[in-house]
């Protein structure tokens, strides 16, 4: 994402084969093949919101695809940067932030979506009586900055009410404490994540009301992207990657669990706080789908939304966009797996 969003507030069985005799065992068993090196770029600190990345680590499925995987932690404008130079071979990425870099001719593109539900949000406690952006006009409304997935994703908001950010007061955290912001009351709303400041609020026991763009325009939210040269020299280990991912989120989807014991095995420090974890990894594995990835499966990349949403960067106030892009020099397929 295109920010770092730092935590707020404290708080196989093995099939039954044949008997061999050692040697026999030894004489049939091929050599072990080498591992093609991955480094993988995550989001700025580690958080169960990677936990498909730290389950299929965890349970070998990397190494089983023949791969040895690294995690990096980086902020998105410097990911997409690594990305793009191959010092990064793959990573998490927002999809508003691929349409300009290749506007300015980034060699980066989305290759597998991961929040299919777009999950930069606004959010209000339910007592300030906000239901709608409409609601939003003269209101005060906190945000880390005016840039980013969260700032595009507020101007769609308000465009759909006619409204523009000169409609409300604007103010800033920089810190990104406007979730401690809306819980004590000192702004009536703020921009935020949907699998991350909501709710925390919630659990301190707020009603929490949440705006999200997804009806209005089809933003594409963050995803696997790859640099162009990066897909060409490792498609297949990328494939690989790919598609051991997905099975984990398939796997934690259907087990939340799973993705709990993996993340703490990999960040221990996070089982401190159990109840938050899985509120957060339940408001994270919501974001994985809708209508098409439920059509096409986990991972499937909407050409026709990504159009909509060229259009509305491109077109949207002070745009990012700084010169014309189309949809196939955006997205890549390739490393997907067939649709069911």
């Amino acid at each position: 994402m295109s920010r770092p969003r730092p935590r707020f507030l404290a708080a196989l069985a093995v099939p039954l084969a044949l008997t061999l005799t050692a040697s026999a065992a030894v004489a049939q068993s091929p050599a072990p093949a080498e591992l093609t090196q991955l480094t993988v770029g995550l989001g700025y600190i580690p958080s169960v919101q990677f936990a498909q990345f730290y389950l299929a680590h965890e349970a070998g499925y990397y190494r089983d695809a023949g791969l040895e995987v690294t995690f990096q932690n980086q902020i998105d404008p410097e990911l997409i940067t690594l990305v793009a130079q191959g010092a990064v071979d793959i990573g998490m990425g927002d999809g508003t932030s691929i349409v300009p870099a290749r506007s300015q001719d980034i060699p980066v593109r989305y290759a597998a979506t991961i929040y299919a539900r777009f999950p930069s949000v606004v959010f209000a406690k339910a007592s300030s009586g906000i239901t709608g952006p409409a609601d939003l006009a003269g209101r005060n409304l906190g945000t880390p900055g005016k840039y980013g997935s969260s700032w595009i994703m507020l101007q769609a908001l308000l465009g759909s009410a006619g409204l523009t950010a000169d409609d409300l007061t604007i103010t800033l955290y920089p810190d990104f404490g406007q979730g401690v912001a809306v819980l004590t009351d000192q702004v009536d709303a703020a921009t935020g994540f949907a699998n991350n400041e909501p709710v925390q609020v919630a659990l301190q026991g707020d009603e929490v009301t949440v705006l999200r763009v997804d009806d209005i325009v089809p933003l594409p939210g963050p995803g696997l992207i790859v640099g162009d040269a990066t897909l060409e020299t490792k498609r297949d280990a990328l494939r690989a990657f790919v598609g051991a991912t997905l099975r984990a989120m398939a796997e934690i989807t259907a087990d939340p669990q799973l993705g709990i014991d993996a993340t703490f095995a990999r960040v221990p420090e996070l089982a401190a706080d159990p109840a938050t974890q899985r509120a957060i990894l339940d408001a994270t594995i919501e974001g994985w789908s809708n209508e098409h990835t439920d059509t096409f499966g986990l991972g499937a990349i909407d050409a026709d939304a990504w159009a909509q949403a060229v259009t509305f960067l491109t077109q949207m106030p002070g745009s990012p966009v700084e010169g014309p892009v189309a949809v196939e020099d955006l997205i890549t397929t390739d490393l997907l797996p067939a649709a069911p």
